[in-house]
């Protein structure tokens, strides 16, 4: 008997196709030069002309205020996603956590996309006082100005999270109002808090409230879709690894290298890594009558596995990255991919932009594994320890 043939849905193709065809078309006319030649001129007159503006704010300048817009700043930081999607997973929140992980993936790819194409300037330091007390902050700062991620991911992501507690919450007309009020707020003081510390421009938050609420909108059009599909999708594996990697070519070139390059993809390698997961343990660990652990009486639960889960989410990751930097020069090999692609400086393969710390075929899979840890291994373990 013939083995039955695998059928890929006509809809991957066509995104597939559709991504590789965007990806010729911008390098023949050269989109992200032209588009940086006609726009930057007008952001960068805009970026002075807004200096006045942070000037003055910044003669609010208080130690409490310092140390309260820092502490926002951090609240979208990949310190605190580090700590707070895992935390999803494991206290059963399984579909709010995935979508968290999907949405903050998109929105720093299209944010850093966007910052590199521009390459428009961050406010001048001098005479703004640029307040960078986390390494965090010190590596934002090397980025460029528009749109300002923080103000993306804050409006994305608080505002995922403000519908979703609205629309799963058995609570009073008072309660929802609270919420709004207490969402608004911080996503208002996290917008001002990167003027006030000389991070961005008027122009930058303003770009990014704009796109982080088209974007957002996108993403509740397409969220019940896209999760369905993950969850009991066909070609699943093979089509989101393919998309993952094709984004690394369809990344526009800076004019100079940042971080930004580094950053999504980090982000893309966490997605891959918990699609993959979540596909394969749908209904083991991630279904929706999996127990909710936010209850008092399960926090003793919860703290066994925050204690027991992070320290093996660090040793897959470091793991993942030692196995791809021993396999990926052997699969280069076999392809005839020259050697000097898994350098440290630059990757030719990819012509994109510079890599700082490891190169980017590793960094993908290290955060794949990180990513892939948290839904599945970890899990695993759990359910071994009877946690």
């Amino acid at each position: 008997m013939k083995a039955a043939a695998v059928l890929v849905p006509a809809w991957q193709v066509a995104v597939v196709s559709a991504v590789i065809l965007w990806l010729l078309f911008t390098r023949s006319v050269l989109l992200a030069t032209n588009l940086r030649t006609s726009l930057r001129p007008f952001i960068a007159h805009h970026v002075h002309s807004g200096v006045s503006f942070i000037l003055r704010l910044q003669k609010m300048q208080r130690r409490s205020l310092d140390a309260l817009f820092g502490l926002l700043a951090v609240l979208v930081s990949k310190e605190f996603y580090t700590f707070f999607l895992p935390l999803l997973f494991w206290s059963g929140h399984c579909a709010l956590a995935r979508q968290m992980t999907l949405l903050m993936a998109f929105s720093i790819y299209v944010g850093n996309c966007m910052k590199d194409t521009f390459s428009a300037p961050r406010p001048p330091s001098p005479p703004v006082r640029r307040f960078t007390a986390t390494e965090s902050e010190k590596d934002f700062a090397l980025e460029y100005g528009l749109p300002s991620s923080h103000t993306i991911n804050t409006i994305c992501l608080s505002g995922y999270l403000l519908l979703y507690l609205i629309n799963n919450l058995d609570t009073t007309e008072f309660y929802i109002a609270l919420l709004v009020f207490l969402f608004a707020t911080v996503t208002a003081l996290t917008i001002l808090g990167r003027l006030y510390l000389g991070m961005h421009s008027p122009i930058d938050v303003t770009a990014g409230v704009a796109i982080g609420v088209v974007l957002l909108i996108f993403w509740l059009c397409i969220d019940e879709s896209l999760d369905a599909f993950i969850v009991g999708g066909s070609n699943v594996e093979s089509f989101w690894t393919s998309i993952s990697f094709l984004l690394l070519f369809a990344y526009p070139t800076p004019e100079l290298p940042t971080p930004s390059f580094e950053f999504h993809t980090a982000f893309t390698g966490v997605a891959l890594g918990v699609v993959l997961g979540v596909h394969r343990t749908y209904s083991l660990f991630h279904h929706e009558n999996v127990a909710k652990l936010f209850a008092l009486r399960s926090s003793q639960k919860l703290l066994k596995r925050l204690v027991i889960g992070f320290p093996l989410v660090l040793a897959a990751k470091v793991t993942s990255k030692e196995l791809a930097k021993l396999m990926l020069p052997i699969f280069c090999s076999l392809l005839s991919i020259p050697e000097g692609v898994f350098g440290s400086k630059r990757l030719p393969l990819f012509a994109v932009a510079t890599s700082y710390d490891i190169d980017t075929g590793i960094r993908l899979c290290q955060y794949a594994g990180l990513g892939w840890s948290v839904v599945e291994l970890v899990p695993y373990l759990f359910d071994y320890l009877g946690l």
